[in-house]
């Protein structure tokens, strides 16, 4: 097994690990930058009022991406797992 080899394992690991997590982070984001911009314009400066919304909406993409993140790791464990004689000989 050759540093290469392990480096590109490594890389896909990374990869589909930001894929599967992608939709959570990019919502969580945009309901933070939302709630950011009203607390600014209201100038509401309470420290909490930014994490309900961010809780909730991560929840409901769990639930809504839930089926394609576990598609997306069962897929690249299978092909990991499928391949395991050619990584240890």
């Amino acid at each position: 097994m050759s540093s290469e080899f392990v480096i590109r394992l490594a890389g896909e690991a990374v990869y589909t690990t930001l894929k599967a997590s992608a939709p959570m982070m990019v919502l969580a984001l945009v309901v933070g930058l939302i709630v950011s911009v009203f607390q600014a314009t209201t100038q509401i400066q309470e420290q909490t009022l930014a994490f309900v919304p961010k809780i909730v909406v991560v929840l409901l993409a769990i639930l809504i991406f839930g089926p394609w993140i576990l598609t997306t790791l069962v897929d690249f464990t299978y092909n990991l797992l499928n391949n395991l004689y050619k990584y240890v000989g």
